[in-house]
């Protein structure tokens, strides 16, 4: 945890939920663990993977490939207005 509290890691299931990727966290770390995230080019089998701010994660799902950096990691699962100021499209 940083000074203000708030948390400099997530859990890769919580930050795809967050960013409402997934609708639920379940979905999303059996998503990882079927072997359609890549975090920073990297295969990711384990929803525990470790995600921090500037990490690029690739999400292979709902028929489209996407490149997100991560900006924030969220506290929460918030409505959609606050979930895209947690990542950015790269390469778009």
């Amino acid at each position: 945890m940083t000074e203000g509290g708030m948390a400099e890691s997530i859990r890769l299931d919580r930050w795809l939920h967050h960013a409402r990727l997934f609708r639920t966290r379940t979905l999303a770390a059996d998503a990882v663990g079927q072997g359609g995230i890549r975090l920073n080019g990297n295969p990711c089998s384990k929803p525990a993977q470790i995600v921090r701010p500037g990490d690029v994660v690739t999400v292979s799902a709902h028929g489209r490939v996407r490149a997100l950096r991560v900006l924030m990691l969220g506290e929460r699962r918030g409505p959609s207005s606050e979930a895209v100021g947690l990542y950015e499209e790269v390469g778009a």
